[in-house]
């Protein structure tokens, strides 16, 4: 279970939760311009724009759950089990592997719209990285600060849907999602009058009322209905503290403790991380489960034209200001 935010003030803000009941050792990882990215079915790439985001590191090859390039377009992948759909091989088009997508999308195009086009000509197909990785189930949010979509490879071919909520979360297909908000329209920040029977006295007992049947569970479509209503309720400042903060909490709001998910006979699921990217700036900001203190990575603070990555591990023992 992830949730994936975008949010605009003076800049552009994208981010994600990741939820899951194991780590693999992701670090934030900048993969400069000269970095060879090698495809299994497609010609590499040598020189590309330069990206920032949060990845496990396999055999120095950078598999990216999130990541943000220069130009200010952001991708994160998100589960979308039973629904994802990988297919064959495929002649006369760009055949990439599911955890080849976000670098190469990110290393040829500098927008949404650019994305789009480069869309047409992929084929993900099934292939696994090998060493008992298997091809992750997800669909994608592409973003830039004018524009977001949702791209969803099912059966019946890739689908792409304007994302104007600028939420992602996980199963059911987006656009049964979308159509979800329909039951919610009613819901205000605002105090609620009475509408359910002006000849009865109701009276408003609490502040908030006006989010009554808001849906508080850590379902995916109901974590979708809760970002979307924060996110587009959110009021800050246009400072970056304040943005940041503020992102933060959109995202605190569908986040996981541990205990409240079970999974298997020992595990739970939790909000392993959740990130915001200054996508206009390439700042990467973090925090994780065991450890709440904001951690940042400046991409434009490392020299982006060599061949090389620069991981950071991730920060995981929690940082407490004690005052004497």
């Amino acid at each position: 279970m992830c949730t994936a935010v975008t949010y605009k003030t003076k800049d552009f803000y994208f981010g994600r939760t990741l939820d899951y009941d194991v780590s693999y050792g992701e670090q934030v990882t900048i993969t400069p311009r000269n970095f060879l990215l090698r495809f299994r079915h497609t010609q590499e790439i040598s020189r590309h724009y330069a990206m920032i985001g949060m990845a496990f590191v396999k055999d120095g090859y950078p598999l990216y759950y999130d990541a943000v390039n220069e130009k200010g377009l952001c991708m994160a992948g998100l589960n979308f089990v039973g629904n994802a759909h990988y297919g064959k091989i495929r002649s006369g088009k760009i055949n990439l592997a599911q955890f080849e997508f976000i670098p190469y999308v990110l290393a040829k195009c500098a927008s949404v719209k650019e994305a789009l086009a480069e869309l047409k000509k992929i084929n993900l197909a099934d292939i696994n990285y090998g060493g008992g990785l298997p091809s992750a189930q997800l669909h994608w949010i592409i973003a830039d600060r004018q524009k977001a979509v949702t791209a969803e490879f099912v059966k019946e071919g890739l689908k792409i849907y304007v994302n104007r909520a600028g939420v992602l979360t996980n199963n059911p297909p987006f656009d049964e999602q979308l159509f979800n908000l329909n039951n919610y329209m009613g819901l205000s920040v605002k105090e609620p009058k009475n509408v359910f029977a002006k000849k009865l006295d109701l009276k408003t007992y609490s502040r908030g009322m006006g989010a009554l049947g808001l849906p508080g569970d850590l379902s995916s479509q109901s974590r979708f209905v809760r970002a979307v209503f924060v996110k587009h309720n959110s009021v800050s400042g246009e400072g970056e503290e304040e943005s940041v903060n503020q992102f933060f909490h959109i995202l605190g709001s569908v986040s996981n403790p541990r205990g409240a998910c079970v999974v298997g006979r020992d595990g739970y699921e939790i909000t392993v991380y959740t990130s915001c990217c200054n996508a206009d700036r390439g700042v990467y900001y973090y925090t994780a489960y065991e450890n709440h203190r904001i951690t940042a990575v400046e991409m434009h603070r490392h020299d982006l034209d060599g061949n090389r990555l620069f991981s950071y591990p991730v920060a995981r023992k929690e940082d407490i200001l004690y005052l004497r």
